[in-house]
């Protein structure tokens, strides 16, 4: 065998592929056409996103300075007023007279022709679009307040400021976590599940003392960086994007994003940002409730925290995850392999278990029976085994456990590690320690 060559994902339509093939990610409402930049998560992608999911709230609420909450999608619409989203939450619209496409004014020329059905001067003059999705509450059209699904799950963490606050005795610094979902009417959504109308967000508001600010944010730099590091993300694959004066958003004094480096480019996939005491002393305005923190450890002084915030796409993450995990080995090649080298405790499957033969089916059923309590496990009987390894390196499964005939003789099996293809002999009574020690996290 000559030496094995690795290339890397080139373009998004073959994780599209991919997605599809092995059961990751479908296209919302299929068997009708699909809908625009919707998205389903197939049985291996939900316990991707499980699995990403669970590493972020442990890594933000296992510690004693931070608190999780799940808020509201529907909320009153007077908490988006006071954050500025009814009025400010828009993106500039151009529609083609002729076929009637809609395109974000900042991203064409107002006097190319259209790209969609290639006429000159069909644009229109450029007005404002909110973003949000507008609904109605109660049971008649004509008389029911006007509602919004939730544009981003921050404003659900100030609102509640106070109630954790005090349920919780927090004292300065301490931190709200939430991960929920969020819904934007983008005009131009696309490139798969990068940017979508309804995605998850992982967000953390860290709440501190004025003047703190800079510190915080050298702080939680580090930390999200290092998080996406310990997921598996190469360093390479990571930059940092930081905010200049001219585009900071109105409620922040600073701001940087971590962006990864995406088949189609650079890409944001979290924003690290110090909102000042901006939403506080909006809702507490809006609201005419005191949202104040009483410092005691300063003389009983009250005033708004300032924030640090922390917001991570999941659907970002998890599309980061999977083009940074996906390899080609000597492409093109008779001994070609696609892998997809997840971090073990991101991979959706930890352990395949694959009897050599039918007639092996019972001890590997009791072997899947003793380990799947511990670990998302794949039981796999059909075809031959070098086409059902190829299938669990596309599925990113770390290990492989081969029941073959000598195993009713010597009670032992074959454990295949998925990156480096080595096999090792492990006696049955020890496969759950063998296990355990390399599917630590």
């Amino acid at each position: 065998m000559g030496e094995m060559i690795e290339s890397n994902l080139e373009s998004m339509s073959e994780l599209v592929s991919l997605c599809k093939r092995r059961g990751y990610i479908f296209q919302s409402s299929e068997i009708y056409g699909g809908l625009a930049s919707c998205w389903d998560y197939g049985p291996l992608g939900v316990e991707l996103k499980n699995n990403v999911k669970s590493r972020w709230w442990k890594a933000m609420t296992y510690r004693p300075d931070i608190e999780g909450i799940d808020a509201a999608i529907l909320m009153h619409p007077d908490v988006w007023k006071a954050s500025g989203h009814i009025d400010n939450f828009t993106d500039p619209l151009v529609d083609c007279k002729n076929c009637k496409s809609r395109f974000r004014a900042d991203n064409i020329d107002i006097n190319a022709a259209c790209s969609n059905c290639g006429k000159k001067d069909t644009f229109t003059e450029p007005r404002n679009f909110n973003l949000m999705f507008k609904t109605q509450m109660g049971p008649i059209e004509d008389t029911s307040a006007d509602v919004y699904l939730r544009p981003e799950t921050a404003q659900g963490i100030f609102v509640n400021f106070l109630n954790v606050q005090g349920t919780m005795r927090k004292k300065l610094p301490f931190g709200i976590a939430q991960i929920g979902k969020a819904f934007r009417n983008e005009i131009t959504p696309g490139n798969f599940i990068f940017r979508t109308r309804e995605f998850e967000q992982m967000e953390m508001q860290y709440f501190i003392k004025p003047g703190t600010q800079k510190e915080a944010m050298e702080d939680w730099k580090e930390r999200r960086h290092k998080w996406h590091v310990d997921n598996g993300l190469r360093p390479e694959n990571l930059r940092w994007a930081p905010h200049d004066s001219d585009n900071l958003a109105h409620y922040a004094d600073m701001a940087t994003d971590i962006e990864f480096k995406f088949p189609i480019g650079w890409g944001e996939m979290e924003g690290i940002h110090s909102r000042t005491d901006f939403d506080l002393k909006q809702h507490q305005e809006h609201s005419g409730k005191k949202l104040e923190y009483v410092d005691v450890m300063d003389g009983n002084k009250k005033y708004l925290p300032y924030v640090l915030e922390t917001s991570v796409g999941c659907d970002r993450t998890l599309l980061a995850l999977m083009c940074d995990a996906y390899r080609v080995e000597n492409k093109g090649e008779d001994n070609e392999r696609v892998v997809m080298r997840f971090h073990p405790a991101i991979a959706p499957i930890k352990v395949a278990v694959l009897p050599l033969s039918k007639k092996l089916e019972e001890p590997a059923k009791k072997l899947l029976e003793e380990i799947q309590m511990d670990y998302k496990c794949e039981y796999d009987v059909s075809q031959s085994i070098g086409k059902r390894y190829r299938r669990q390196d596309e599925i990113g499964t770390p290990y492989c456990i081969t029941i073959d005939f000598d195993t009713l003789e010597d009670k032992a099996v074959t454990v295949r590690d998925r990156d480096s293809m080595v096999q090792e002999r492990v006696p049955l009574d020890k496969i759950s320690d063998y296990l355990r020690e390399r599917l630590r996290f």
